[in-house]
């Protein structure tokens, strides 16, 4: 089932606009907003073709989609269109965080970046070289995790003092118990196979109060994807990454210790709830010197993730000065230990 939205003055197709949060028509400009559009320029049909082709409504070129591709743009007239039947049953998405970033916006945000570091070749932004930069909803599980943490630990208190002629040292030690309860809610975890894990990591934080339930309007005009990953198949991933919050908080519960020795820790993390949610991303791909390097933008902040060509000369001069400030301040400290100020 695929679903159109028309505009009700021209008959275009509107697309999602993320400055402005509604639909809009890039022929005449007429905006609606989502919940407002009349049904009858919602158009709904079911494609006469494979899963994985469909026919577009305004030129007819028939295109082709992967299986995990659940809205997507027509290459030949720019036409959106969303799958809606691979977003039903247990493929809906509960909400979505809508684009709050223009394709405009991030563009001239990604080349920003590029520009500040220090440490890439000096053309690397002194052409156009984005091959192309595309608004991707990316399919994650959210997940409410509930620890119970119970430690035992060994702690000392040292304290010196001075008694008579003598320096004293004294150690008191302490058997310390701990019993924690922690909620953590709303931990992300990608569920797209395509997607580079860490990257999509390093992207967080997302700002929760842009999380809208789900409607399929805010897929049109930009791809999206259903989930690889069930929610069972992601929680030992969504349990190692609060992992390190776990520990740093058993940590912090062990103050006014000169030492800490944890002897026994048990952890024991369950799921109290999970739903699945798309997020905004811009992808975007950049050749420098015959290579391609792939970069993501956060589409609700603004930030930018991805490693950058490093230029060998300026690695080179960049340690060069390290060493020669260091070499310089050593001569000084001879100078004057030998006199010579």
């Amino acid at each position: 089932m695929i679903i159109s939205y028309k505009c009700p003055n021209c008959g275009d197709d509107m697309v999602f606009d993320s400055t402005s949060g509604k639909l809009t028509c890039h022929s005449c400009g007429r905006q609606d907003q989502i919940e407002s559009l009349p049904k009858e320029y919602i158009t709904t049909r079911f494609s006469e073709h494979e899963a994985n082709e469909y026919r577009c409504e305004n030129c007819g070129a028939v295109l082709m989609t992967e299986a995990e591709t659940t809205a997507t743009t027509c290459g030949f007239c720019g036409g959106a269109a969303v799958l809606a039947d691979r977003l039903s049953g247990n493929l809906a998405p509960a909400m979505v965080i809508p684009f709050t970033i223009s394709k405009d916006e991030a563009m001239s945000a990604f080349k920003k970046w590029c520009r500040n570091g220090r440490l890439t070749p000096k053309g690397f932004m002194s052409a156009d070289r984005v091959k192309n930069i595309t608004g991707m909803y990316v399919p994650f599980w959210m997940f409410d995790l509930n620890s119970k943490v119970q430690v035992n630990a060994v702690c000392t208190r040292v304290h010196h003092y001075d008694d008579g002629e003598y320096r004293v040292t004294e150690t008191e030690y302490f058997n310390a118990f701990r019993d924690i309860n922690l909620d953590y809610l709303k931990i992300p975890v990608d569920a797209s196979e395509k997607m580079n894990d860490e990257l999509m990591d390093k992207l967080e934080p997302y700002s929760y109060s842009g999380l809208k339930e789900f409607n399929t309007a805010y897929l049109a005009g930009y791809i999206a994807e259903k989930y690889n990953y069930t929610d069972d198949d992601l929680l030992p991933r969504a349990k190692d990454k609060i992992s390190h919050y776990i520990d740093s908080y058993v940590r912090s519960t062990f103050s006014g210790y000169t030492t800490v020795d944890i002897t026994d820790e048990d952890i024991d993390t369950n799921k109290m709830n999970s739903f699945y949610v798309l997020l905004p991303v811009w992808m975007v791909s950049y050749d420098y010197e015959r290579t391609e390097h792939i970069f993501a933008m956060n589409g609700q902040t603004g930030k930018v993730v991805g490693k950058p060509p490093i230029s060998s000369g300026k690695v080179a001069a960049w340690f060069g000065g390290i060493a020669a400030g260091t070499f310089l301040a050593l001569r000084l400290v001879s100078l004057m230990i030998g006199g010579g100020f």
